[in-house]
């Protein structure tokens, strides 16, 4: 049984926090030691073939809401509160509807319980073409990166997974075969029928476009009980572009 890596902060209320597509454990550092000085004991996580985390070739909302749930037995969490971002709340949900007496509260940030089309592949091509064999240093993954990926932010973001794993040999931590052939699964929704009538709360940049006024009524369908609220000046990554506004908002609704 394999579990999941984790870095786990301060101590209190346990509080899971799930990266999104790409992503890992360290995009929340800031943030989760925040939530540590005041009363919780915040579990990043990184998701399988993400971060340093094991890899497999499955991979689907199923087996990660699974090792979600082994994490929670292994570290002995009765119950937690659970937030995710984009594919992790697409985890976090999931989990919280097949698991619902494991979840205190539920946060989701900026994504919606439905299916979302394959965006991802300009950037899985872009990773794709770096000969990761020919690089010397970072900025020659950069300079690579910059041909096809013109945001700055973008390849700070993807270039935050390289590692040097061995001496003069760089290469990512996520697993890019398999999260290339699996791309489709993180557009994949929740079961359609499945809900959650514990406390939830909906966090939406207001600049994003993962979740639409019309995606609402379907919010509420699959968790009853949601609050939806916007986190001003963000797009998707709302939790690093206003990360006071982030924090106020999801510590009140967490402490209430």
């Amino acid at each position: 049984m394999q579990i999941l890596h984790s870095q786990i902060l301060g101590s209190g209320k346990p509080l899971i926090i799930l990266h999104g597509f790409l992503g890992m454990s360290d995009n929340w550092k800031t943030l989760g030691n925040q939530y540590s000085e005041n009363g919780f004991e915040v579990h990043l996580l990184d998701q399988r073939n993400h971060g340093k985390s094991f890899q497999s070739d499955a991979f689907n909302y199923d087996v990660l809401a699974e090792d979600l749930k082994l994490y929670m037995n292994h570290h002995q969490l009765d119950k937690a509160i659970i937030l995710g971002h984009s594919m992790g709340g697409k985890t976090a949900m999931l989990f919280a509807c097949t698991y619902p007496e494991r979840v205190e509260k539920l946060i989701v940030a900026d994504i919606a319980p439905k299916y979302y089309p394959p965006h991802h592949q300009s950037i899985i091509n872009a990773l794709n073409s770096i000969q990761l064999d020919a690089l010397t240093s970072r900025t020659d993954a950069d300079t690579a990166l910059k041909k096809q990926i013109r945001d700055f932010g973008t390849r700070q973001f993807l270039l935050k997974n390289l590692y040097w794993r061995e001496k003069g040999k760089l290469d990512f931590r996520f697993n890019l075969k398999v999260l290339s052939e699996k791309m489709e699964e993180v557009g994949e929704n929740i079961n359609n029928t499945a809900s959650y009538s514990g406390p939830t709360l909906f966090l939406r940049g207001d600049k994003s476009e993962y979740i639409a006024l019309e995606d609402y009524p379907e919010i509420k369908r699959h968790f009853p009980e949601a609050q939806i609220k916007d986190i001003e000046n963000a797009g998707h990554w709302l939790h690093a572009e206003n990360p006071k506004q982030f924090y106020d908002i999801s510590f009140a609704f967490m402490t209430t």
